[in-house]
């Protein structure tokens, strides 16, 4: 696949192989078009791995987050759950958020905390409302452990990014969907990874040990859930998708 990006004729040309497509930029498959490439672009040059949230690093694509942030908003959860915890920088901001609205907390999973990582997100500010736990989130005893911190009626939303293969994720989908309600979401991070295979840092295995496999996997073989999109509450543009490292990942329980 190549595509050019013409500035002067405000087009995208997308060649694959003897077939070539011209786009206005100005469309949304213009920008669709373009922004494909500028995803593949972030991935080789680690954009990601240049941001930080009220002091912590956090490795996500900007718009991911505003996204989430919406479905957050809606929502209102009483508890957010994240498989992955890092640098911490995503707790803290989903902690900001819960902070600003005046209620919810967040509950932290990773197999390693590490002891740096640790401290600082302990002595974060917003620490007040985040509860860290270190397992594997796929463990009988870490699933006990969240459970015994998620109070009865509580509305919960889960965020897998810990392992990202398709197997890890798939288990967690299974274990992690039974904690949320009917109209909530698990959302597993960096399906990414079939559309960047062949970059740097990247597996041979890619194109299917991912987690946007292990979503279509598992909404196809439990009914109770479905991938759904979650509209934009603003939009006076053109564009009707979101450019991402998260594609299919919103997986609602509608049963």
């Amino acid at each position: 696949m190549i595509t050019i990006i013409d500035e002067e004729r405000g087009e995208v040309v997308v060649k694959d192989g003897e077939a070539e497509t011209r786009h206005s930029l100005a469309s949304a498959e213009g920008f669709a078009a373009a922004s494909k490439a500028w995803l593949r672009a972030t991935w080789d040059s680690k954009y990601v791995y240049s941001f930080a949230w009220m002091g912590r690093p956090v490795i996500q694509l900007p718009e991911d987050m505003i996204r989430l942030q919406e479905v957050i908003y809606t929502l209102k959860p009483d508890v957010l759950v994240e498989t992955g915890v890092a640098h911490g920088g995503s707790l803290i901001f989903y902690a900001s958020l819960f902070e600003a609205m005046g209620k919810g907390r967040v509950i932290g999973i990773d197999i390693e905390i590490r002891k740096h990582n640790r401290e600082a997100i302990e002595a974060h500010e917003m620490f007040r409302r985040i509860e860290l736990i270190e397992g594997s989130s796929t463990a009988p005893a870490t699933l006990e452990q969240v459970k015994a911190l998620i109070r009865p009626g509580e509305k919960v939303l889960v965020v897998l990014d810990s392992n990202h293969t398709r197997d890890h994720v798939l288990d967690e989908l299974k274990l992690y969907g039974e904690l949320i309600e009917v109209g909530s979401y698990v959302v597993a991070t960096d399906g990414i990874m079939a559309q960047v295979k062949g970059g740097p840092r990247t597996g041979d295995d890619w194109d299917w040990n991912n987690p946007q496999r292990a979503v279509h996997d598992f909404v196809a073989q439990d009914k109770r859930f479905i991938v759904e999109e979650p509209a934009f509450p603003f939009n006076e543009g053109t564009v009707t998708e979101r450019v991402t490292y998260w594609p299919d990942a919103f997986v609602k329980r509608i049963a």
